[in-house]
């Protein structure tokens, strides 16, 4: 096999990958990671620019003939910034390419017979805008020429670019994007702002706006910063974000409030919830609502049934759970999180839910469940939570992922102890424009 470092190769896409490369074959048959902008059809002409043993990437050059699933896509920016890498693909092939993720993880890593794979999975659901949806985007900053530069992060970790809008993010908001780039600036050459990065939040439907600033612990002209972005952006609340410990290891050690109401408020599916700026909650909330909806609709939760919920975060799914069932176990470990689902309870007049502090698997409820949610971080569930949950007398798990590929790992483990199985697997375009995304499986006992 010939080597192909440097080598320029014309090559046909085949399919995308789960990230932001399409997939090409080079004419030996090596597998070839196309970055760059390339989607499945288009004919390409690509720089190799490393090779190993199995596979090879390439930097895309120019597309000879384009495919008839290429799009022009409507960000000014989409070739530099790193937000919306499948922007360049139709919708109904970015649906196509996605659901063909979520198949094939089943076959590659549960080793899911194909035939049964393709019965499972649902064609993939699209709520809301294809663009305009997220009710969040992040900025980070960096220094050049001596001089602060605030933007999106590049494709391939290239740094900062300077944007003045993002189309991603919410289609009022959109002004936000520049006021705080531009007032973080000013704020940075002239106060020297040790800033990490910048959360924007936007709500259209409570109309709330949070701009969150991550910081160091330490010195901080409160006051100034306060007045300059509140008065740019005519935001709700402006908040700083203490951290400490490593780079990569930070950790938050508390939250400011610099001006307004300190928190965030959105509306979902009927229920109005409180967030702090370090809790995670979907940014697209259209989407969000389906997930609730098709979690509660595969679970049917009864007035005398008693949940769980583990990884419930602020209590997206813990509050409707709440409404409709006993009682409910939620366990989240991530501080700020379980404040605010709390407080969310208290706001709701909710009093029948126990809200839990820690780790899913050392604190994983002492009780028979009759319905459960999980929605874990991207490394899915651990091997004993699996086995915990198998141990559960519940009718139904509902499995809400944001990986496939940990998620074909974990159903592979749900399979092998025996007690569950789904039953239905239905992904959820949350990420449009992106090759994330979510998806929400049944799993229902085995002897029912």
């Amino acid at each position: 096999m010939a080597a192909l470092m440097g080598q320029k190769l014309t090559m046909r896409v085949e399919r995308m990958s789960y990230g932001p490369d399409a997939i090409a074959h080079s004419e030996d048959g090596k597998t070839v990671f196309v970055t760059g902008g390339a989607v499945p059809g288009d004919l390409v002409e690509a720089e190799v620019t490393e090779e190993r043993p199995t596979f090879a990437r390439a930097r895309l050059l120019q597309v000879v003939e384009p495919s008839g699933d290429r799009v022009t896509a409507p960000c000014p920016f989409v070739d530099l910034c790193g937000g919306c890498p499948w922007a360049h693909l139709s919708r109904e092939a970015q649906l196509k390419e996605k659901r063909d993720n979520v198949v094939g993880s089943l076959v590659r890593i549960a080793h899911m017979d194909a035939a049964r794979a393709e019965d499972l999975v649902a064609p993939v659901e699209r709520p809301g805008d294809d663009w305009g949806y997220r009710n969040k985007v992040e900025l980070g900053i960096s220094s050049r020429g001596g001089k602060a530069l605030v933007g999106m992060h590049a494709a391939g970790d290239a740094g900062i670019i300077k944007v003045d809008r993002c189309p991603l993010f919410d289609t009022k908001s959109q002004k936000a994007v520049k006021a705080v780039s531009g007032a973080l600036s000013y704020l940075a050459n002239s106060h020297g702002l040790e800033v990490e990065r910048v959360g924007i939040r936007a709500s259209r439907r409570t109309k709330d706006l949070e701009i969150a600033l991550w910081t160091p612990t330490g010195a901080f002209p409160r006051a100034q910063v306060a007045k300059v972005l509140g008065d740019a952006a005519k935001a709700s609340s402006v908040v700083r974000v203490l951290t400490k410990g490593p780079q990569k290891a930070r950790r938050v050690t508390g939250v400011e409030r610099l001006s307004g109401k300190g928190s965030w408020e959105e509306l979902i599916a009927g229920q109005r919830m409180l967030l702090s700026a370090p809790s995670f909650f979907q940014v697209n909330t259209v989407g969000a609502e389906r997930l609730v909806q098709l979690v509660l609709d595969g679970l049917r939760p009864e007035e005398d049934d008693e949940a769980m919920d583990l990884y419930c975060g602020a209590g997206t799914f813990t509050l409707p759970l709440a409404r409709a069932c006993g009682f409910v176990s939620a366990v989240e470990s991530y501080g700020p999180a379980v404040r605010d689902l709390r407080r969310n309870l208290e706001r709701s007049g909710l009093d029948n839910v126990d809200a839990i502090g820690g780790d899913a698997g050392r604190e994983f409820p002492d009780t028979d469940a009759d319905v459960i949610v999980v929605d874990p971080p991207r490394a899915g569930l651990s091997a004993d939570v699996v086995r915990q949950l198998s141990e559960q007398p519940a009718r139904a798990i509902a499995y809400v992922s944001c990986d496939p590929a940990t998620l074909a790992r974990d159903l592979a483990r749900f399979e092998e102890i025996g007690t569950f199985a789904p039953t239905r697997i239905t992904p959820v375009d949350l990420f449009p424009q992106t090759f994330h995304v979510e998806t929400v499986v049944l799993m229902s006992r085995k002897d029912t």
